[in-house]
């Protein structure tokens, strides 16, 4: 026993030496989601900055392995790895600094990263001429120890939360609830990038040595992940039949079915790749023989939906995307039938050349193509339906249906959070429109989107519905809370709302504060309660019909319970209004109860 410990310690010892960015990345991470649960997840500008900093660092541990194989193979340790912290700075410094201006619009950036840093480790070592075997049983393993590293993350996690519930329940301990969320964020990233990393032992020389195939991984392979292709191909050209036959366009989310096959595919393809030869079932082997052409057709299904979209609606970074993988696809095909010395090493590598081409090259990238298609969109809305003025701005005294003010709102919404302002406020008199034009400077997009709609006057119902809702957002400028006259203050937010207790009494917050007749409570052991309905009431009556941001000197209301004397202050409270006549949905973020013994 005290062998098998000393032989585990030298191994994370050995890992720590070795691979010390890689953990400290993943160390930083977990601390970071610690500190973010210890302020209870609200929105303010630390937990944002720690929101980012955990993102950069997560994004590390990939990014510093990768690095640090390549090393192995090539040396230059040192200059790859300030490289990789420098482009992490960077990365860090290119996100908002504010969260409110963390849109939809960072995920395309974040996301195709993360993809590009995980395909890098798969490839990292193997510029240089090596056998495709060794490739193959590198990235077998790599594969293997991260199923491996899933299942020993669960199984510890799971038995130390179990554990500390068994200890506390039984030993009377009391822990704060937050340590759960502690040791998981511990181990679920620090834990779990140790663990991988003792699976790889001593990297490189043990991760492309040549083994068994694995006989789970065989069995997988053969009878589930092939088989079940090979229905979802049959399901797809049956969809493609019913296409031809009824002559119909086919529909968008057809394309994210072709792509999934596709990808899926290709690691079918990839995991069989020793085996395609000679162990192999024969479907197996037929599998691997037709695959590439079972595509072709599947691919012309695929460039004529995306292509509808795309002509229809113009360019947006999904369908960007979508084009981009459907030409990815094109060339993976065209290069595994027509060339006779194929090598799988350029499935991963073509990949990260179109992924990283989408999001650094000039003018063609997705951020740059996606704004000048939708500037493009919103011109020809304008000048289709005739409400551009000599000068080139908006006329918003024109008569116009409801649908197409909808399509103008949701252009200037997609343009705002891509911070293309200059363009929009050019389109606008920003004298007569000095609302819009301040919701465009602050990124307040859905103000904006309300202030279009309003400041139509002539608008003609030809929708049900011409935009779902309007959003009014009432701010506190009370940042600074006077606590002098009270002895306990208590934060919660709309999401977050446990019992509070003060001695042997227990302090509950209740609310339903969607509902037509809103309830906001505080209630005593279960018992009493002190009502603050009243002050969600009012807001929502005073500002019915309103759209856009309003600030107001302090939201809050006085009541008393029992013994106590209580102040309820909301930092800041959203009502979105359906347009349909039914109750309005009420938010509210960084609330604060005061509290004082009468």
């Amino acid at each position: 026993m005290i062998q098998k410990l000393n032989e585990i310690f030298g191994k994370a010892l050995y890992a720590i030496r070795q691979y010390p960015l890689v953990l400290l990345m993943a160390l930083f991470a977990s601390i970071c989601l610690m500190f973010i649960a210890e302020e209870n997840f609200r929105a303010s500008e630390k937990v944002f900055t720690l929101i980012k900093l955990t993102l950069v660092s997560c994004l590390g541990i990939s990014l510093m392995f990768g690095l640090k194989i390549l090393s192995q193979r090539i040396g230059k340790q040192f200059l790859l790895e300030l490289g990789g912290i420098l482009f992490l700075v960077l990365l860090y410094f290119l996100l908002p600094k504010l969260e409110k201006d963390f849109t939809e619009v960072y995920a395309f950036l974040l996301v195709p990263t993360y993809i590009l840093s995980h395909l890098f480790v798969s490839f990292a070592a193997f510029f240089r001429k090596k056998t495709e075997i060794d490739f193959w049983q590198y990235n077998k393993n790599l594969f293997i120890n991260i199923f491996l590293t899933a299942v020993f993350t669960g199984v510890l996690t799971g038995g130390v939360e179990l554990a500390i519930v068994a200890v506390d329940q039984l030993f009377d301990f009391n822990f704060d609830d937050k340590i759960y969320l502690r040791v998981f964020y511990l181990l679920a990233i620090f834990g779990s990038s140790l663990i991988f990393l003792l699976f790889n032992e001593k990297g490189l020389e043990y991760l492309e040595k040549e083994g068994t195939y694995p006989v789970v991984l065989k069995f997988f392979t053969q009878y589930i992940l092939i088989p079940l292709l090979i229905i979802y191909v049959v399901i797809l050209y049956f969809y493609s039949g019913k296409i031809l036959l009824n002559w119909e366009l086919p529909r968008g989310w057809v394309s994210y079915l072709i792509l999934a096959y596709s990808i899926v595919g290709i690691l079918a393809i990839l995991l069989v790749h020793p085996l395609k030869e000679n162990s192999a079932k024969s479907w197996v082997k037929i599998f691997s023989k037709i695959f590439y052409f079972t595509l072709i057709p599947l691919l012309i299904l695929l460039f004529t939906a995306i292509f509808t979209r795309i002509l229809e609606y113009g360019y947006t970074e999904p369908r960007y995307y979508v084009l981009l993988l459907a030409i990815w696809l094109v060339t993976v095909i065209l290069y595994f039938i027509l060339n006779k010395n194929q090598n799988i090493k350029f499935i991963p590598i073509s990949l990260f050349a179109f992924g990283l081409f989408s999001l650094i090259f000039p003018y063609f990238n997705t951020f740059s193509v996606a704004k000048r298609s939708q500037e493009n969109q919103l011109m020809k809305i304008l000048k289709d339906n005739k409400l551009l003025t000599s000068n080139q701005k908006i006329d918003f005294k024109k008569p116009v249906a409801d649908s197409v003010v909808t399509k103008i709102g949701n252009e200037f919404v997609f343009l705002i959070k891509r911070n293309h302002k200059d363009f929009l406020l050019n389109l606008i008199d920003t004298k007569k429109s000095k609302d819009l034009a301040k919701n465009i400077n602050e990124n307040n997009f859905w103000s904006a989107n309300s202030d279009i709609y309003y400041s139509f006057s002539d608008i003609k119902k030809t929708t049900k519905y011409a935009s779902n809702y309007d959003r009014l957002e009432v701010i506190s400028d009370q940042n600074i809370i006077d606590v002098k006259d009270f002895q306990y203050v208590f934060y919660f937010n709309r999401y977050n709302h446990g019992n509070k207790k003060i001695g042997s009494d227990n302090f509950e917050i209740y609310d339903r504060v969607t509902d037509e007749k809103p309830q906001f409570k505080v209630i005593l052991n279960s018992d009493k309660e002190a009502d603050f309905s009243l002050l969600i009431k009012d807001l929502v009556k005073k500002y019915k019909g309103k759209a856009g941001k309003v600030n107001v000197p302090e939201i809050s209301m006085e009541a008393d319970l029992v013994d106590y004397h209580l102040k309820m202050i909301l930092g800041n409270f959203s009502i979105n209004q359906y347009r349909n006549n039914t109750y309005p949905n009420v938010t509210y973020d960084d609330a604060y109860l005061l509290i004082r013994k009468k």
